[in-house]
This record gives structure tokens, C-alpha cells and sequence, in this order.
């Protein structure tokens, strides 16, 4: 009778998590994979709360498809090899639909292999350095032709620009870059002695024979602008070191792809004041969409401190764009998602809108910005209208012949217009 009696209540307890079970199987669940820890957190945590705030925001009108979503929040911890696990975890274990994620470009190589062997999708929001189109992955941030070449440009037209520091952090997105804008400063004729290029490793504290050399460099009597690539928090200590050494931003101005309001949030802006960024969003832009996200965020984060920055602004046009997806798709299947993407249409935060683009690149405008001694940007300089972001450069010969388009009749990444094959990924 004891062991009778003990079956049917276990079967009781079962049977009262039935109900509990069958919720969180009806839950379409959103994967954050951003640092949390380490020399990437000071970026990348604003991104985890962002995605935070768009699911709250998405279950507060309903969901998708009747269906609450849940966020899965891991930290891969600025640690490039573990970003690719934290992603095989998240989709075979945690099975999300989609992952927000990655900053860094070698924490995107990480995962990229994995988010394609498991038909995983991937929003990325950061700048990149392009050269890169894959189906299970959509680019938010900008590509070269809307940040780095428009705002060597600005520096060659505007400022008067002829001899060129190139550093930045020592990792795929700077090199590619630098290799991007090497070319295409020589293209435009200026000579390879006017150019200087520095790598220095993540988390680079000691910068004072750096900026001595970059000194040096821009005394050789022609204007000298630094263009920096420097990721995470070495750029505290490499701004502060240009103050101590007295470079201003009228003798060496440096144009940041990297440095934005979180990162200025907090520090002693004095040495920056002056100083440029490339973005395609600065908090100070002026639209109504802009000043809605900006009271969401400081609702959502309880801190009307809190700044905002250009990839948050990616990480929302994504995240409405994957839930208009999702909505046109009526599933959450990552290939019909996909296809539902194409020409998807948004309100960008800056007035205009947002296009998703079948090489899976946005359309965004550029906008140049000057560092004010609060930690925003004045924009000096902005696009006409939206740039279509170019997955493969036009600057680099092997890249030129280089298209992407996921849709008929090509559906490849890497379609080469010469031999008319894809050497890459493809349907």
C-alpha cells in the first residue's frame, strides 16, 4: 500500500510540472552572447542589457507569434575560444532562435564556424572590417564603406590630412582595415613613408613611447591625423597619455571606429575634447525615435546617466527587424526567417531608415562626431542619406570582384564575378 501510495504521488508532483514544462516549451527564446568580464566588458554589457530591454519591450506588446520570449544570457568573458562554446551551448542546449552577439571581430570568427555547422542565426552590431557574407549571420554594424573610408575622407578633405597613423588593436577587424586603408590611401597618392602602422595587444596600458612616436611622425611638417582601431579599455590610458604628452586634437586629431559615449562614460573627457569618432548613430542625434529610445533606455537601466551609442543603436534595428521576421515568417525557423529579412525596412534612431540588404548589410547613414567635454559627440559631419553597406571592398584588388547576395540566382557570400563561382559558403 506504502509503495501504491508513493507512485501516485510522485505521478501528483509530475503531472503539477506538466503545465511548467509545456510554458517553457512555448517560449521562443533570445541568445545574448556578449563579455560580461574582462577587457571587452566595458563595451559589451551595455549590449546584454540592451537586448534585455528589446525582449521586455517585445513581451510587453505581446510577444511574437502569442508566444513569451526569454532571453539566455551567457558570458564567454572576453575569452575568443570560449565564445564559440558559449555558442554551441546556447543552441544545442538551450536551443535559442537567435542569438545577439559578439563584439570583436576574432569573437565573431570564434563562433562563425558553429552558428553555420548548426544553422544558427546571428545578429552581429558592431562595426567590421568586411570581407565577410554568411547566411547565418546578419551584419548591423557598419562595413569599411561606412565608417573607415568616409571618415578618411572627412580627414583628407576637411583637415587637411597627408601623413597617416594607423593603430589599432592586434586582431582580425584592425588588421583587415588597416590593410583596407592602406590601399586606399596609396590609391589616392599619398606615399607609403607618410604612412605609420601600430599594433598593440588588448588591454595595452603602457603608452608612452607609442604616442612619443606618433609625436615624432606628425613633426615632419605635413597635418598627420591617427586613425584608431584601438579596442576596449586600452583606450582610456592611450587618450590619457596624447594629454600628457600635450597633443591636441588641433595638432594630431585622432578619428576613433572604436570609442563612443559608454566607453567615454565616466572618464576624464579633458584629454579627448576635440578628438573624432565614426558612427552611424551618436546619442546627440536629433529625431524623435531617438529621444523615445533614449527614455526606454533610461526606464528600462533605472539611470537617466546612462548613455547610449551607436551599437546599441544595431542591436535595436536587428532585434526589430528579426521580430519583424519572425512576424511576416509565422515561425521562428532560422531559414525562413532569413528569407523573410530581405528588405525589411526600419526607423533608424538618427531619421532615417534602416534597410536590410540581400549581402545581409544594412543601409546606414555616417556620421562624424566631435568629442565634447561632457563625453558626447557634436556631429561635424553626417552622409546625404544611408550608405548600402559593401560586404567585400572595393579597395583591395582581390576584393573587388568579390559580390554578396543570399537571393536567386547567386545565394552565395563570396561570388567571384569573374569566374562566376562561389568560393564560399553558400545554399
Amino acid at each position: 500500500m506504502m509503495f501504491r501510495r508513493s507512485v501516485v504521488t510522485a505521478l501528483i508532483v509530475a503531472c503539477a510540472f506538466l503545465p511548467q514544462l509545456g510554458l517553457a516549451a512555448d517560449k521562443i527564446k533570445v541568445g545574448v552572447l556578449h563579455s560580461l568580464s574582462g577587457t571587452m566588458a566595458i563595451s559589451e554589457t551595455t549590449l546584454k542589457d540592451t537586448v534585455l530591454m528589446m525582449v521586455e519591450e517585445q513581451n510587453k506588446a505581446g510577444g511574437l507569434l502569442g508566444k513569451e520570449l526569454e532571453a539566455v544570457v551567457v558570458d564567454p568573458a572576453s575569452d575568443w575560444p570560449l565564445f564559440a562554446e558559449k555558442m554551441r551551448e546556447l543552441i544545442e542546449v538551450h536551443e535559442v532562435d537567435v542569438v545577439f552577439g559578439c563584439w570583436t571581430s576574432v569573437s565573431r570568427k570564434s563562433v562563425l564556424p558553429v552558428v553555420e555547422e548548426l544553422n544558427g542565426l546571428l545578429f552581429y552590431p558592431v562595426q567590421y572590417e568586411g570581407e565577410e557574407s554568411s547566411k547565418n549571420v546578419f551584419y548591423t554594424g557598419a562595413a569599411p564603406n561606412q565608417q573607415a573610408i568616409p571618415a578618411v575622407d572627412y580627414l583628407m578633405n576637411e583637415v587637411g590630412a597627408e601623413r597617416w597613423v594607423l593603430a589599432g588593436t592586434d586582431y582580425v577587424y584592425p588588421r583587415t582595415t588597416n590593410k583596407i586603408l592602406e590601399s586606399y590611401l596609396k590609391q589616392k597618392g599619398v606615399a607609403e613613408e607618410d604612412i605609420m602602422i601600430n599594433y598593440t595587444p588588448f588591454g595595452h596600458s603602457d603608452w608612452q613611447t607609442i604616442v612619443s612616436d606618433i609625436k615624432s611622425f606628425g613633426s615632419a611638417g605635413k597635418k598627420t591625423a591617427v586613425v584608431s582601431t584601438i579596442n576596449g579599455d586600452a583606450n582610456v590610458p592611450f587618450y590619457k597619455e596624447l594629454g600628457n604628452q600635450g597633443i591636441s586634437a588641433e595638432d594630431i586629431p585622432v578619428v576613433a571606429f572604436s570609442v563612443g559615449e559608454e566607453e567615454l562614460s565616466g572618464i576624464d573627457t579633458a584629454p579627448l575634447v576635440g578628438h573624432l569618432a565614426a558612427w552611424n548613430y551618436f546619442m546627440s542625434a536629433e529625431s524623435e525615435e531617438n529621444d523615445k529610445f533614449i527614455d526606454a533606455w533610461h526606464e528600462f537601466i533605472e539611470n537617466d546617466e546612462r548613455v547610449t551609442n551607436d551599437p546599441m543603436e544595431a542591436t535595436y534595428i536587428g532585434f526589430k527587424m528579426w521580430a519583424e521576421a519572425v512576424t511576416t515568417a509565422g515561425t521562428t525557423e532560422v531559414d525562413k526567417v532569413r528569407s523573410a529579412m530581405y528588405g525589411i525596412e526600419v526607423p533608424n534612431l538618427t531619421g532615417g531608415t534602416a534597410v536590410m540588404n540581400t549581402n545581409h548589410h544594412l543601409s546606414k547613414p555616417v556620421l562624424i562626431g566631435e568629442i565634447q567635454d561632457d563625453g558626447q559627440f557634436d556631429i561635424v559631419w553626417s552622409t546625404d542619406g544611408e550608405v548600402v553597406g559593401d560586404a567585400w571592398t572595393d579597395w583591395l584588388p582581390e576584393s573587388k570582384v568579390i559580390i554578396a547576395d543570399w537571393t536567386d540566382p547567386i545565394k552565395c557570400g563570396n561570388y567571384n564575378t569573374e569566374t562566376k563561382k562561389c568560393s564560399g559558403q553558400n545554399f
